[in-house]
Protein backbone atom coordinates (compact mmCIF):
# COMPACT_ATOMS: atom_id res chain seq x y z
CA UNK A 1 0.00 0.00 0.00
CA UNK A 2 2.56 2.56 0.39
CA UNK A 3 4.29 1.55 -2.53
CA UNK A 4 1.29 2.73 -4.39
CA UNK A 5 1.06 6.36 -2.60
CA UNK A 6 4.84 6.64 -3.20
CA UNK A 7 4.31 5.58 -7.15
CA UNK A 8 1.43 8.22 -7.01
CA UNK A 9 3.28 10.96 -5.64
CA UNK A 10 5.88 10.90 -7.86
CA UNK A 11 3.96 10.42 -10.77
CA UNK A 12 2.04 14.00 -9.69
CA UNK A 13 5.13 15.52 -8.93
CA UNK A 14 6.36 14.82 -13.13
CA UNK A 15 3.07 15.94 -14.17
CA UNK A 16 3.27 19.20 -12.61
CA UNK A 17 6.35 19.88 -13.16
CA UNK A 18 6.52 18.96 -16.61
CA UNK A 19 6.27 21.86 -18.37
CA UNK A 20 3.05 22.09 -21.25
CA UNK A 21 4.48 24.69 -23.42
CA UNK A 22 6.00 27.70 -23.76
CA UNK A 23 5.88 30.54 -25.96
CA UNK A 24 9.79 30.20 -26.69
CA UNK A 25 9.19 26.42 -27.53
CA UNK A 26 6.30 27.18 -29.91
CA UNK A 27 8.50 29.74 -31.82
CA UNK A 28 11.25 27.16 -32.32
CA UNK A 29 8.62 24.81 -33.64
CA UNK A 30 7.22 27.09 -36.19
CA UNK A 31 10.86 28.36 -37.54
CA UNK A 32 11.28 24.28 -37.60
CA UNK A 33 7.84 23.76 -39.42
CA UNK A 34 7.53 27.15 -41.62
CA UNK A 35 10.84 26.90 -43.31
CA UNK A 36 11.24 26.72 -47.25
CA UNK A 37 10.36 23.32 -48.89
CA UNK A 38 13.59 21.34 -49.76
CA UNK A 39 13.66 20.66 -53.40
CA UNK A 40 14.49 17.01 -54.20
CA UNK A 41 17.63 16.42 -56.02
CA UNK A 42 17.25 15.91 -59.77
CA UNK A 43 18.61 12.30 -60.34
CA UNK A 44 20.43 11.57 -63.62
CA UNK A 45 18.37 9.14 -66.26
CA UNK A 46 18.27 5.66 -65.91
CA UNK A 47 20.61 4.13 -68.08
CA UNK A 48 18.82 1.78 -70.06
CA UNK A 49 18.52 -2.19 -70.02
CA UNK A 50 21.45 -3.64 -71.69
CA UNK A 51 20.35 -5.00 -75.00
CA UNK A 52 21.17 -8.56 -76.30
CA UNK A 53 23.04 -8.03 -78.91
CA UNK A 54 22.91 -11.50 -81.82
CA UNK A 55 25.15 -12.20 -84.03
CA UNK A 56 24.05 -10.96 -87.94
CA UNK A 57 23.39 -14.27 -90.18
CA UNK A 58 21.26 -15.41 -92.67
CA UNK A 59 18.58 -17.20 -91.83
CA UNK A 60 19.62 -20.41 -94.21
CA UNK A 61 22.55 -22.29 -91.88
CA UNK A 62 24.54 -25.04 -92.15
CA UNK A 63 23.29 -27.85 -90.03
CA UNK A 64 26.23 -27.72 -87.87
CA UNK A 65 25.25 -24.49 -87.16
CA UNK A 66 22.23 -25.28 -85.98
CA UNK A 67 23.19 -25.92 -81.81
CA UNK A 68 24.59 -22.42 -81.92
CA UNK A 69 22.10 -20.48 -83.33
CA UNK A 70 19.00 -22.16 -81.60
CA UNK A 71 20.63 -21.23 -77.98
CA UNK A 72 20.76 -17.73 -79.17
CA UNK A 73 17.03 -17.99 -80.29
CA UNK A 74 15.96 -20.09 -76.93
CA UNK A 75 18.14 -17.58 -74.64
CA UNK A 76 14.98 -15.85 -72.91
CA UNK A 77 12.56 -18.83 -72.93
CA UNK A 78 10.81 -19.99 -70.28
CA UNK A 79 12.28 -23.28 -70.82
CA UNK A 80 15.34 -23.46 -73.10
CA UNK A 81 16.42 -26.71 -73.32
CA UNK A 82 13.01 -27.84 -74.52
CA UNK A 83 12.81 -24.74 -76.58
CA UNK A 84 16.45 -25.61 -78.08
CA UNK A 85 16.03 -28.94 -78.89
CA UNK A 86 12.40 -28.06 -81.08
CA UNK A 87 14.57 -25.71 -82.42
CA UNK A 88 17.26 -27.76 -83.83
CA UNK A 89 14.60 -30.24 -85.18
CA UNK A 90 13.60 -27.35 -87.07
CA UNK A 91 17.08 -25.80 -88.16
CA UNK A 92 17.84 -29.46 -89.65
CA UNK A 93 14.61 -30.06 -91.08
CA UNK A 94 14.34 -26.94 -92.82
CA UNK A 95 17.91 -25.55 -92.99
CA UNK A 96 16.96 -22.31 -91.29
CA UNK A 97 17.17 -20.23 -88.16
CA UNK A 98 14.94 -16.72 -87.78
CA UNK A 99 17.40 -13.92 -86.19
CA UNK A 100 16.06 -12.57 -82.90
CA UNK A 101 14.53 -14.66 -79.48
CA UNK A 102 11.19 -14.49 -81.26
CA UNK A 103 8.58 -13.96 -84.16
CA UNK A 104 10.00 -13.58 -87.27
CA UNK A 105 9.65 -16.95 -88.58
CA UNK A 106 8.51 -16.01 -91.91
CA UNK A 107 11.56 -15.43 -92.80
CA UNK A 108 12.86 -19.36 -92.80
CA UNK A 109 9.39 -19.84 -95.49
CA UNK A 110 7.04 -22.49 -95.47
CA UNK A 111 8.68 -24.95 -93.94
CA UNK A 112 9.24 -22.94 -90.30
CA UNK A 113 6.11 -21.34 -90.42
CA UNK A 114 3.68 -25.22 -91.73
CA UNK A 115 5.73 -27.30 -89.36
CA UNK A 116 2.82 -28.52 -86.49
CA UNK A 117 2.71 -30.11 -83.50
CA UNK A 118 0.19 -33.33 -82.76
CA UNK A 119 -1.78 -30.48 -81.07
CA UNK A 120 -2.20 -28.77 -84.91
CA UNK A 121 0.20 -25.59 -82.96
CA UNK A 122 3.56 -23.70 -84.38
CA UNK A 123 6.28 -26.71 -83.55
CA UNK A 124 9.33 -24.18 -84.43
CA UNK A 125 10.18 -21.67 -81.86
Amino acid sequence: MAFKAILFLVATFLLISTKVSSNEEESILETLFLKAPVKAPILAPAPAPAQVSFPKFSPRVNILACPGLCKIRCSLHSRPRHCCRVCETCCRRCKCVPPGTYGNAEMCGKCYTDMKTHGDRPKCP
